[in-house]
């Protein structure tokens, strides 16, 4: 009992204690710690900045905080006294011995005066000195005096403490710079070596002024002496620097930087040449190429670099290695610098990114906007770069001078680099970014202007006609911003870093042109063609205004069909070709650059163009068409009826024949008008399927790679519009034709075709259509019936139908014994002519208020008249009734049908040509699906150009596809109306 107890109050605690561990630990982990900002500057003068803390600390007695903030000094007077290794004491020097020593722990009686840090003065040329040769502390420090003799030659070092040997140039007789000798950049020039004169200024061409360089006065006469006088290396380095500053120019002044390098280059023509370069004198750095005229055509399009580029093989080399040789400002060498990530990319990007643009064949561009002050933190000074290009070769390694065009470069006041190629003027070396040259009062002092690499532009040129991926010494193309500073806080300047490659593309224009020229030559012989067929068609001999306009609109299709064909080979050419490089061994084709897509792109809108004005003709023309529904049905003898007579009184007639079948036709037509052969809703979802789900738009990229998915990491190159329209065009083509091939071959064949049904359905309503786009030319579908009537009830109308199916009746074509229901047909001018004569009440009806006859019937019964006439004329016609306007049944010879035009012309009798294509489509869209595909292409493509965006493109196409139908829709509805005499209420 007591057992249990006592586990039941063991068991209790715990759970409490459990409990309240929770509790306690939950608080922690809820629990906020804030602390409060400190910075080393927010410090007092007698408190330093703990760097463990974050915060600041006071100092010790006697102590102040370092000009740092992070340490404690003592005071002025005061020595150092450490107690540990980890504290500080400071001790009141004795009224003797007031100064404290360079080292801060002693203190010592100086010979002469007290510096404001309590420490002793020496007066110029001696030397301060506190400890004797063992170390040990003297009672009075001494001013020692350096021997300037030709015995010992040494002056003070620049710390003061001590006696070293003076520099070359003074060694003569003595360390002193003696006049008529010239003492410039701590160095000792005879005299006559050259102008003291110099031009420190550094001119700002964008901005119209010039800054006299603090540093160019420090510098640039010592540099130019010391290079001329004493081919002092560094110093010719640093003179060619300031030259670089100063963007290469040449002006008539001969003493500024440039003209200084130029003198000693002149200067040293008799010295040899560095690596047998001509361009490249002894001890200078190698700055130009020279100023003959063609120099640099010759330099850059002569001789190929050794080797070639290849994707695949043991040969591959797809790499662009680039190697720099690095120099600061003051001209000292640094290091062999390996060319990739942000060594000439100043925008922020990532490695992986950085490091596309030195994979050949990938069009590289990255722009930026970055901070000036930003900018100053990262490059207080300029680097300068040499750049090479790496052609390996293990042991034997070579390298190849990049040819360099400045674009800011100056000759004699012109911008030569910003002229033709003729005129250009190569150069060597660049920097990136230049806050030195821009300080006027000092070097320390904060910059007027500075100068910013805006644009560094590496491109490649391909070797005409090449097979073995061989290039022209690639060009580096700087362009450099000039900065004045207002507020370097808010102050910001553009940058751009790219890669391009060139080929020569006049053959491919030539090949271009040459076939836009035979295509369009034998576009306008078609044309002509067609002009004659439509001036036969509707019997006129004239050549009016009218007929040159039909044939620019027959050109203005035709034009189309060739610019269309033209630039969708030409797309999928370099599509196919750019984009198999990869299994290529060598590169052999290169993507226009941006500024020579300009022509393609005016090709695709004159395309465009010209095809919207042929669609717009066919709209038209579609619209206007004359149709009329002849109605065979005649009143059954034994069907009597009793209307009132024109007396009033009753009189008997026949029954009338009902218009039912009339009207469905005419809604069957209606509806039939926009069908196509293709979905544009399923081409939409599939193109867009296709590039934007699949990754096929990632074909449109300027690289040569063909994957279709890339990493969100990897470099995401711009479209090329080539590409991009080629792409496009093709994936569109293909999906359409996939379409129409499907719904003619099986959905026509095997779920429904509207075309046929249509003429069926002319059979069994017992009405026949005439459609006369021309005015005497047309199409006519025979539906008249075998059984003689179709107003019939259900069990009749399927026992026609079943004894038409056992061939116990006779067959539904014009002729005898035959099928064939559909015709084009050519009129004669006395059947158009009499065909018009019944129309033109109508006509003059629906024109002007002025033309109409006030004492005619009604509208409702001169309709009734009208369509009553014209339906028997129009029987009478086909049944031969007419002997006068008579015709005659023929096949079309091929010819014919290949051309688009009768040979024979209708002079006594119409001609009725066996039609089973159906031809009468042509004034439905159905017939027109090419045109339709084309120009649905084009309208997509050409947005898609404009916008870039596949989805935008897609949107805007559906639209304009649903506004054309709805208009073709209106438009032929009221046509129809008009033509047939039908009651639009009656059409839905």
């Amino acid at each position: 009992m007591a057992t249990g107890t006592l586990r039941f109050v063991a068991i209790r605690h715990k759970v409490r204690l459990v409990l309240f561990l929770f509790i306690y630990a939950d608080s922690l982990r809820c629990q906020q710690f804030v602390i409060p900002f400190r910075a080393p500057a927010d410090c007092g003068a007698q408190e330093l900045f703990d760097i463990s803390s974050l915060s600041c600390a006071r100092c010790g007695s006697n102590q102040l905080g370092s000009s740092t903030g992070l340490t404690c000094v003592c005071k002025t007077g005061y020595r150092s006294v450490t107690t540990d290794k980890a504290s500080l004491t400071c001790q009141l020097c004795p009224p003797d011995q007031p100064a404290v020593t360079k080292d801060g722990f002693g203190c010592i009686r100086c010979p002469g005066s007290l510096s404001d840090e309590g420490k002793c003065l020496c007066p110029p040329a001696r030397v301060l000195v506190e400890r004797d040769v063992s170390g040990k502390l003297l009672d009075e420090a001494r001013c020692e005096t350096c021997d300037g003799n030709i015995s010992a030659l040494s002056v003070p070092s620049s710390s003061g403490d001590r006696c070293e040997r003076c520099q070359a140039t003074f060694i003569d007789t003595s360390c002193m710079c003696n006049p008529p000798n010239i003492l410039a950049g701590g160095l000792c020039f005879p005299p006559g070596s050259l102008p003291t004169n110099v031009n420190p200024s550094v001119t700002y061409a964008q901005l119209k002024f010039s800054v006299q360089s603090a540093w160019f006065v420090k510098n640039l006469y010592s540099s130019s002496a010391a290079c001329l006088v004493f081919s002092n290396l560094t110093a010719c380095q640093a003179l060619g620097n300031m030259c670089v500053m100063n963007m290469h120019s040449f002006s008539g002044v001969s003493n500024d930087a440039c003209g200084l390098f130029n003198s000693i280059f002149r200067s040293m023509a008799a010295v040899s040449s560095t690596q047998d370069i001509s361009y490249w004198r002894a001890n200078l750095p190698w700055l130009y190429y020279g100023d003959e005229p063609g120099l640099a055509s010759r330099v850059l399009q002569t001789d190929p670099i050794p080797g070639g580029f290849s994707f695949r093989g043991k040969n591959k080399n797809n790499d662009i290695k680039l190697l720099a040789a690095v120099y600061n400002v003051r001209g000292e060498f640094l290091r062999w610098e390996r060319l990739g990530g942000n060594t000439l990319q100043l925008c922020p990007e990532t490695a992986i990114k950085q490091a596309a643009a030195y994979s050949f064949g990938t069009a590289y561009k990255e722009s930026c906007e970055l901070s000036v002050a930003e900018l100053m933190d990262s490059h207080p000074e300029p680097l300068f770069y040499d750049v090479f290009l790496d052609l390996g070769g293990g042991e034997n390694r070579k390298l190849l001078p990049l040819p360099t065009l400045v674009y800011n470069q100056q000759y004699n006041g012109r911008f030569v680099n910003q002229e033709s190629m003729k005129n250009w003027y190569l150069s060597r070396r660049i920097f990136l970014v230049d806050m030195l040259s821009g300080r006027e009062k000092s070097v320390s002092s904060q910059p007027k202007v500075i100068r910013v690499a805006s644009s560094v532009k590496i491109r490649f040129q391909m070797v005409p006609r090449t097979q073995k991926g061989q290039v022209y010494p690639p060009l580096m193309i700087v362009t450099y911003t000039d900065v004045p500073i207002t507020d370097i806080n808010t102050q910001t300047v553009s940058t751009t870093f790219a890669v391009e490659y060139d080929m020569d593309q006049s053959e491919a224009r030539i090949k271009t042109d040459t076939a836009l020229g035979v295509m369009g030559g034998v576009a306008v012989l078609y044309s002509l063609l067609k002009t004659v067929s439509w001036k036969r068609r509707i019997a006129s001999p004239l050549i009016d205004a009218g007929t040159m306009l039909k044939f620019l609109l027959f050109y203005a299709g035709d034009l189309a069909n060739v610019f269309f064909a033209v630039t969708v080979g030409t797309g999928l050419y370099w599509l196919i070709f750019y984009k198999t490089l990869k299994a290529q061994q060598f590169v052999s084709v290169l993507l226009p650059r941006p500024a020579q897509e300009e022509q393609f792109v005016t090709y695709i809108g004159c395309a465009f163009t010209l095809k919207a004005f042929q669609f717009l003709h066919k709209l038209v023309m579609q619209v206007s068409v004359d149709v009329f529904l002849i109605d065979w049905e005649r009143p059954r003898s034994k069907s009597i009826r009793t209307v009132p007579g024109s007396s009033g009184e009753p009189k008997r007639d026949a029954a009338p024949v009902s218009i039912w079948r009339t009207y469905f036709v005419a809604n069957e037509w209606n509806e039939i008008q926009t069908i196509r052969k293709i979905s544009p809703t399923f081409q939409i979802m599939a193109v867009l399927f296709f590039l934007e789900v699949l990754g096929f738009s990632n074909l449109a990229l300027r690289d040569p790679w063909s994957t279709l998915t890339r990493s969100s990491q990897a470099y995401t190159p711009p479209y090329s519009l080539i590409l991009r329209y080629g792409l496009a065009a093709t994936l569109w083509l293909c999906i359409g034709l996939l379409q129409v091939i499907f719904f003619t071959v099986f959905y026509e064949h095997f779920v429904e075709d509207k075309i046929r049904q249509f003429v069926d359905l002319c059979s069994i309503s017992n009405v026949s259509v005439l459609l006369l786009p021309q005015r005497c030319f047309g199409y006519y579908i025979h539906g008249r019936s075998v059984h003689g009537h179709a107003d019939t009830n259900m069990e009749e109308l399927n026992n026609n139908l079943k004894r038409e199916a056992e061939s116990l009746c006779g067959q539904r074509g014009l002729l005898p014994n035959t099928d064939l229901q559909t015709f084009q047909v050519s009129l004669t001018n006395r059947l158009r002519s009499q065909y018009d004569r019944i129309r033109e009440p109508l006509i003059r009806r629906n024109g002007p208020q002025r033309l109409i006859d006030a004492s005619t019937a009604n509208p409702f019964e001169q309709n009734i008249r009208a369509y009553h006439t014209m339906n028997h004329f129009l029987g009478s016609i086909i049944d031969h009734a007419h002997p006068d306007m008579d015709y005659i049944v023929k096949d079309k010879l091929v010819f014919e049908r290949v051309i688009g035009m009768e040979f024979l012309e209708p002079s006594d009798k119409s001609i009725f040509y066996n039609d089973e294509a159906h031809s009468f489509s042509d004034v439905l869209f159905y017939g027109n699906e090419a045109t339709l595909l084309i120009f649905d292409t084009l309208f997509f493509c050409v947005v898609d150009l404009g916008s870039q965006s596949f989805v935008l493109a897609a949107v805007l196409t559906y639209a304009q596809q649903m506004i054309f139908r709805l208009i073709r829709n209106f438009l032929g509805r009221k046509n129809l109306v008009n033509k047939t005499l039908v009651d639009e209420r009656f059409l839905i």
